[in-house]
């Protein structure tokens, strides 16, 4: 998996490419450990995230739960369909703050 971040004031946009399993999570975590101090906003761009498992979920969770115990937000944006069906599956889109790009986009047309 590829991690790409970019910095903007206090938002850090983590985007990831490839696969988010057992081995790349810890990769991730180790990524936001060392990123996540002074940021105020989390976005996860998951357009190019190909899979997801448990791991990947149980990070999700991690900082999701971090950025609303500091008072901070945390959004996901670009799910792909597969990925999005796993997190449906998991209960997560329950709780995880996703932004549905195609949804706004509709929206705006009517």
């Amino acid at each position: 998996m590829e991690i790409k971040k970019q910095l903007e004031n206090t938002a850090l946009t983590v985007a990831l490419i490839g696969r988010l399993d057992a081995v790349t999570a810890m990769e991730l975590d180790k990524e936001l450990k060392a990123s996540i101090s002074g940021v105020k906003e989390l976005i996860f761009d998951l357009a190019q995230l190909d899979y997801i498992a448990s791991a990947g979920l149980r990070i999700l969770l991690k900082y999701q739960k971090l950025m609303d115990k500091n008072g901070n937000k945390m959004r996901i944006k670009n799910i792909k369909a597969e990925v999005k069906e796993v997190l449906d599956m998991a209960g997560f889109s329950d709780f995880l703050n996703i932004i549905d790009e195609k949804a706004k986009k509709l929206s705006l047309e009517f």
